[in-house]
C-alpha cells in the first residue's frame, strides 16, 4: 500500500500522516509548503493545479484528503474535482475524506458546511472508493490562546451542548481504519472520543473550582482570524453562529469505536498530558 495525505502540513492531516509513518506505511504528503511530518515524503502542489494533483497520485493505493479552510464554492468544487480525477487515474483502492466538522442534515446556508457536503456527495458517487469522515470538535482546540485561563474555560458554544471532543491522534487513527478495513466503502462515518461534555462538565476536569463561560462568537473569531487569516476565520465562525443551542449535533455513530478496532483516548488522559 502507498498513501498519499492531501492536507499532510496540517493538524488533522499531520495526524493522520503520522499515524500511518508510525506503523511503517509509505507515505507521500501533498502540501503547498512541503512542511510535513517526519519520515513523510514531501510533495508540494496546489489542489487547484490539476496537473499537479494528477502527479501526486501517481502509483499511490490509498488517499487521505482534508481540504484546505478555503469556503468559496466554486474553488471547492474544482479542487474536489481534480482530486477525483487524480485518483480515477491512479486506481486508488480507497479514499477517506474528512469533512472536517460535523454536517447538519439538512441544507444550512453555511458555506463551510455545505461546500463539505457537496464534496462528500461528488466523492461517493465519483467511481472512488470512497469513506467519508465527520468529526466532532477537537480536543487540541481547547489549547487555543485565550480558552483556558486561571480558574475559567472559555469556549464558543452554549453551556449545555455536549460534545464527544476527539484528539488529532484519535482522527489518525480512524483515517487509518476507514483506509484500510473492508467492507467500509461508501459509508458516512460520525465520528467521536469516548467522553461527550457539557461545558460544565469540561470545566471540571481541567480542575476544581474551573468554570465554563460561553465566549462570544465575534471575539473567537477576532482570535482566530490572526492564526489562519479573515476570511476562514469568518467561515469557521459562521458554523459556531449556526452550531448555537442545536442539541445532539455532535452525536457519534453508535459502536463505532468498536468497528472501527479504535482505543480511544479519554478526555482527562489527553488533559492530563
Amino acid at each position: 500500500m502507498r498513501f498519499l495525505v492531501i492536507g499532510a502540513s496540517g493538524a488533522q492531516g499531520g495526524a493522520v500522516a503520522r499515524h500511518l509513518t508510525e506503523r511503517g506505511h509509505d507515505v507521500r504528503g501533498f502540501s503547498r509548503t512541503g512542511d510535513v511530518p517526519a519520515r513523510v515524503r514531501p510533495f508540494r502542489g496546489d489542489l487547484g493545479d490539476a496537473a499537479r494533483v494528477k502527479e501526486a497520485f501517481d502509483g499511490v493505493t490509498h488517499a487521505s484528503v482534508t481540504l484546505p479552510l478555503v469556503y468559496d464554492p466554486a474553488t471547492v468544487s474544482a479542487h474536489v474535482r481534480h482530486v477525483i480525477d487524480g485518483a480515477l487515474a491512479a486506481g486508488v483502492r480507497r479514499l477517506a475524506f474528512n469533512t472536517g466538522n460535523r454536517l447538519p442534515e439538512a441544507e444550512s446556508g453555511v458555506a463551510a458546511f455545505e461546500t463539505r457536503r457537496r464534496a462528500a456527495a461528488a466523492l461517493l458517487s465519483s467511481g472512488v472508493p470512497t469513506v467519508v469522515l465527520r468529526p466532532p470538535l477537537y480536543a487540541e482546540n481547547l489549547r487555543a490562546p485565550g480558552v483556558a485561563g486561571p480558574g475559567v474555560l472559555r469556549y464558543p458554544l452554549p453551556a449545555d451542548v455536549a460534545v464527544p471532543w476527539l484528539t488529532h491522534a484519535d482522527l489518525g487513527a480512524a483515517t487509518a481504519a476507514a483506509l484500510t478495513l473492508d467492507g467500509l466503502e461508501g459509508a458516512t462515518l460520525d465520528l467521536g472520543g469516548p467522553d461527550t461534555v457539557t461545558g460544565p462538565e469540561l470545566a471540571a476536569m481541567f480542575g476544581p473550582g474551573v468554570r465554563y463561560e460561553e465566549q462570544d462568537v465575534a471575539a473567537f473569531e477576532s482570535g482566530l482570524a490572526h492564526a489562519v487569516g479573515a476570511e476562514a476565520a469568518a467561515g469557521v465562525a459562521a458554523t459556531y453562529r449556526w452550531i448555537g443551542g442545536r442539541r445532539g449535533f455532535f452525536t457519534p455513530s453508535p459502536g463505532l469505536a468498536e468497528r472501527l478496532g479504535l482505543r480511544l483516548t479519554p478526555l482527562r488522559d489527553w488533559i492530563a498530558t
